[in-house]
């Protein structure tokens, strides 16, 4: 009898142990037992609700056009969708009538929307109920992804091993071949120092690190299939430690004409328009980030240097989406500063190493790179 109550209290506390772990990592579970909030803002739940199913697809059955969130995404891709994302769309007609909402759905921005629209045949109730669910996905926002924990879990797991093979060893002793927990003990440790190695060097790197852009601007329209040459848009590459953003001003040189594109219809080339005339400034996503105690001076490497822009961001007119190309290590700029070769004789930058210049002319030396002239230098990147 009495073991069978401590089976009983034992699988009781196994389960509130369970419930208190899954309210840890997902607190929302806390409240859920109140209940979530009958209404969202001017509009109830059952209608927020029914419309998120519809734009997902999930309602009608029978429906013969294409679901909006087949279009108009809900989370960041690695492609670029020209369409309108659907946090975009939510933001913009959150504080605007039914009606305007109706129009844009019957008569989207841009030829290529109107061809996909034209078979929509959406009841006007339901599609008071997908802008109802707009609304509230421009309160709430969509849900971030969290990276998984897979790597930890693995990670876990090899200790675990590492734990079973060391008391195989000590105290149980049932293998009959020492050798089998000795070799998983090894493997499982040395997988776990490769992990931890491999993360360590990664730690503060953001290699192909590509944002989501509040505006989806293409490098390949605009560099590759157009040909703009990157100073153009990048003006103080040359002559300062940045780059530089463009602003909507100078955005609109162009776009003063083209106020459609070929891909994204005029969605997004009118957010570049309303930040130009109301004089609130585009909020790009920086993605080469370096630490506080590195410097970097674009004018230096640009403008003294005469290097390409390709150099350290890769083939950026064919990229649809911008990304980091490089790591940006220590180790990266060091062994280009070893590998680059210097052109002395057409930069007039390089008529202060008089002594190089000379040993150059007389054939004492053939080449002289980066390092040679102090590239490498501790002083020049951190002080």
């Amino acid at each position: 009898m009495m073991k069978f109550y401590m089976a009983g209290t034992s699988r009781k506390i196994i389960l509130i142990c369970i419930s208190l772990l899954v309210m840890i990592t997902n607190p929302k579970t806390i409240f859920s037992a109140a209940g979530s909030p009958e209404s969202t803002g001017n509009h109830s739940k059952e209608n927020v609700t029914r419309g998120k199913r519809f734009f997902l697809g999930l309602l009608p059955f029978d429906r013969k056009y294409e679901a909006c969130s087949s279009c108009h995404n809900l989370q960041p891709s690695d492609t670029l969708n020209w369409n309108p994302a659907a946090i975009d769309i939510a933001v913009k007609f959150a504080g605007k009538d039914f009606e305007d909402f109706q129009q844009a759905i019957i008569q989207p921005l841009g030829k290529k929307m109107e061809k996909v629209h034209k078979d929509f045949n959406i009841p006007e109730k339901e599609l008071k109920n997908i802008k109802a669910y707009l609304d509230d996905l421009a309160v709430r926002e969509p849900a971030v992804v969290k990276p998984t924990i897979d790597h930890l879990l693995l990670f876990l797991f090899l200790g675990v091993l590492i734990t079973w093979a060391i008391i195989e060893l000590i105290f149980m002793r049932k293998i009959r071949y020492k050798i089998i927990p000795v070799v998983i003990m090894l493997g499982a440790l040395g997988w776990q120092a490769k992990m931890i190695v491999t993360d360590a060097i990664r730690l503060g790197r953001q290699e192909n690190y590509a944002p989501d852009q509040p505006v989806k601007f293409s490098h390949k329209v605009h560099a590759g299939e157009n040909k703009i040459n990157c100073r153009y848009c990048h003006t103080t590459v040359e002559h300062g430690k940045s780059a530089g953003i463009p602003a909507a001003a100078l955005c609109m040189n162009c776009h003063i004409i083209i106020r459609e594109g070929a891909n994204s219809g005029k969605f997004e080339i009118a957010k570049v328009v309303d930040a130009y005339e109301t004089g609130q400034p585009v909020e790009w996503v920086r993605i080469h980030n370096l630490p506080d105690h590195v410097f970097f001076n674009h004018s230096i490497h640009v403008g003294s240097g005469k290097l390409d822009c390709s150099k350290c961001h890769g083939t950026v007119e064919a990229m649809e989406i911008m990304k980091q190309h490089s790591d940006l290590s220590m180790g990266w700029c060091v062994n280009c500063h070893r590998q680059t070769k210097v052109n002395f004789e057409i930069n007039p930058y390089y008529d202060r190493y008089v002594k190089l210049r000379d040993a150059l002319k007389a054939g004492t030396i053939d080449t002289i790179r980066a390092a040679d002239i102090g590239a490498n230098d501790c002083m020049r990147c951190h002080y």
